[in-house]
């Protein structure tokens, strides 16, 4: 089984809100984009937060106002062994250097987690980090559909006070 990787983290120095996920899927990493999978609701969520339809922009465009409205991406995990998407596939992971990307960032205010599995390993990565703001968020893969879209919006609704 071959190592994935994660992408190279999305941030600037103006960076207020780091939204972290676990390790990107298999159509992530054949497109080469965070959150490719069109079910993976992510950013039409970011996207209500910031208070723009980022869903139906070209990629790059969407990376480009995410870096406008100050928010950054990036995973816990820098690289894993896994069999398709799911992160309960995930086998012996090297933790991403979350503290190192956080201290570079003078203006972060935020850390949000997307789903359990980044929850679990960045907040454990970034203990003895003081003077940010953790937030739990539901995961936006189609693979957790337990909640529905509008249980998954209000919980993401809180990120747009972070970067205003």
């Amino acid at each position: 089984m071959s190592v994935k990787r994660a992408f190279d983290p999305v941030v600037d120095a103006r960076t207020r809100l780091l939204i972290l996920g676990s390790l990107p899927g298999d159509a992530s990493l054949d497109a080469g984009q965070y959150y490719a999978h069109p079910r993976n609701a992510f950013w039409r969520l970011v996207g209500e937060a910031v208070g723009r339809d980022l869903a139906v922009l070209p990629y790059p465009e969407r990376i480009e106002a995410l870096k406008a409205a100050r928010v950054g991406l990036w995973d816990v995990i820098a690289g894993a062994e896994r069999r398709g998407s799911l992160d309960a596939d995930i086998r012996n992971a090297e933790t991403a250097d979350l503290k190192r990307l956080v201290e570079g960032l003078p203006e972060l205010r935020a850390v949000a987690f997307n789903g359990a599995t980044a929850t679990k390993i960045g907040r454990k990565s970034l203990t003895g980090v003081d003077g940010l703001t953790l937030i739990d968020l539901p995961s936006s893969s189609p693979a957790h559909a337990a909640r529905s879209y509008a249980d998954k919006a209000a919980a993401w609704s809180v990120l747009g006070a972070l970067i205003r």
